[in-house]
């Protein structure tokens, strides 16, 4: 991929959440990260990608302090993660605050702690980190960033918006204004609940949405699936809101939308994952998985059993998320009517409902059966090589990134019919030999039970052909979702961008930008 033309140019990703970057404060702890889904995989990804094509790119972030203490891992266990310390500390760029210095972690957070999180965050990216790095171009992910598009309207900046997925919160910009962040100086580039009048008639009483202002003033949007895409431009999905809808079809007119698919990191590969007790191959998966279950179970204090249907949970633990509370609510069944199988369950993720998980657990004496943990990442990878099944019966997935790393690993993913993952998994059928995962179409017990009675027909089957179903699955994964396609095309949305740029201001417009910025810094 050349990129050598476009090498002297900035890229600034801002993220509220991101795995895997150098710490700067101790060099004996060099890769650190905070992450509360898919989302921080995504922005992370990206990132290392980037810097391996010797691309100019800096990440901010917030300084989540207690977070990224509980996440740190020492320099001597990431032998299979060297690539996360080739980024260059001067590249990271720490937003500080003390509103997410204590927090432990990202996940479960009432909305008035994410809004204040998220305004604190803005103003340290618009006030100090913009104005030290003078990007050329500046892409945004998510809600919590919403007003930075609308800032860099001002100073012309090329800026991109990552939707990812439809959160977002209402502040008025007196609230804004009050924690530091100059909105008067933007507030017209904002997108407000009602018709703007006046700033002063505005100020007070018409909140600014924080995701429709990234939307509305952001050069360019794009999403990480193509079918996701295509479904919010063309259905009414529930939970997105008309105006949402019509802004992006604003964006799709004047060729401002874009759909990107996500692969997974390359380093989810289970040949050379150092994370894993035993690496393996679409050739002897059988026996790798074996002993990564095994592993698994003995971390984990579940009976030791390999021939057990494991089943893994990599995903939030939201009371928001209709398919999580679905799979606490029939986990009563579920156990009572496959206890022949004698399966298990493996959570890994925090969440506001990882508690009321904890408690039905020990209410059901299922310790033997169910095992929930926090999130963490070395384990997350542990558990993909170990599962039999990858569980994610969720409604809006914006991308499905857990069950294509799921099929790396021959983990088959147990999915709900909905949006990104029309495109990505298909019902098993071995007679066919098709298929890699397995589908449900009702969003209810007697489609996750339906799903699962799949899941065990498939478990019973005889090694041999299990082991090619798995064969075929593994090693298509890995053409299929190539990541190499999904940076090359981030590549050509920004080299668009900067074309457009330079050919409307040229290199003397940019310089007095960046003489703005400078005096903005100063």
């Amino acid at each position: 991929m050349d990129v050598g033309h476009y090498k002297g140019f900035k890229i600034l990703l801002v993220t509220p959440e991101v795995t895997f970057l150098p710490r700067t404060e101790d060099k004996s702890l060099q890769v650190t990260g905070a992450r509360a889904g898919g989302l921080a995989d995504i922005s992370a990804c990206l990132v290392h990608s980037l810097n391996d094509l010797q691309m100019d790119v800096h990440v901010a972030v917030p300084y989540y302090r207690n977070a990224f203490q509980k996440n740190t891992i020492s320099s001597g266990s990431v032998e299979g993660h060297r690539r996360y310390e080739r980024l260059p500390t001067s590249s990271v760029h720490l937003a500080r605050d003390r509103s997410f210095f204590y927090q432990p972690k990202l996940s479960g957070l009432p909305i008035w702690e994410n809004v204040k999180i998220s305004l604190a965050f803005q103003r340290e990216v618009i006030n100090r980190i913009i104005p030290e790095v003078q990007p050329d171009l500046i892409h945004c992910f998510d809600w919590m960033t919403g007003l930075i598009p609308a800032m860099t309207r001002q100073f012309e900046i090329p800026c991109l918006f990552t939707l990812y997925n439809m959160a977002s919160a209402k502040v008025t910009l007196a609230a804004v204004e009050e924690q530091g962040i100059d909105a008067a100086s933007f507030w017209q580039n904002c997108y407000f609940t009602q018709m703007p009048g006046s700033y002063e008639e505005t100020r007070e009483s018409n909140p600014v949405d924080f995701l429709m202002s990234a939307i509305f003033a952001a050069h360019f949007v794009n999403t990480v699936s193509t079918t996701f895409c295509q479904r919010l431009l063309k259905e009414d999905l529930p939970g997105i809101e008309p105006a949402l809808r019509r802004e992006l079809w604003h964006k799709s007119e004047s060729g401002c939308l874009s759909a990107i698919d996500h692969g997974p990191d390359p380093s989810y590969n289970p040949a050379n994952d150092r994370f894993l007790f035993r690496r393996y191959t679409p050739k002897d998966q059988h026996a790798g998985k074996t002993f990564n279950k095994l592993h698994l179970q003995e971390r984990l204090s579940l009976p030791l059993d390999s021939r057990a249907p494991l089943f893994f949970w990599p995903t939030r633990l939201d009371k928001i998320r209709a398919g999580c509370r679905l799979i606490v609510e029939t986990l009563p069944t579920l156990l009572e009517r496959f206890a022949t199988f004698n399966p298990q369950i493996v959570f890994i993720a925090d969440g506001d409902f990882q508690q009321g998980l904890r408690d039905l657990v020990n209410a059901m004496h299922a310790g033997d059966h169910v095992a929930v943990t926090d999130f963490d990442a070395r384990l997350r990878r542990l558990a993909y090589a170990a599962a039999d099944f990858v569980l994610l019966p969720v409604a809006n997935d914006p991308c499905g990134l857990p069950c294509k790393i799921g099929q790396r690993y021959g983990a088959l993913p147990v999915v709900y019919h909905t949006t990104a993952i029309q495109s990505t998994i298909s019902h098993m059928d071995c007679s066919q030999n098709q298929g890699n995962g397995f589908v449900f179409n009702n969003l209810d017990a007697g489609g996750i039970l339906w799903v699962l009675e799949q899941c065990m027909a498939f478990h019973r089957k005889p090694m041999d052909l299990k082991a090619l179903q798995l064969e075929r699955i593994m090693t298509e994964s890995v053409d299929r979702y190539n990541y190499s396609e999904t940076i090359a095309q981030y590549i050509a949305l920004y080299e668009s961008m900067l074309q457009r740029k330079f050919r409307h201001d040229g290199s003397q417009g940019m310089a007095s930008k960046r003489d703005d910025m400078a005096q903005r810094a100063a």
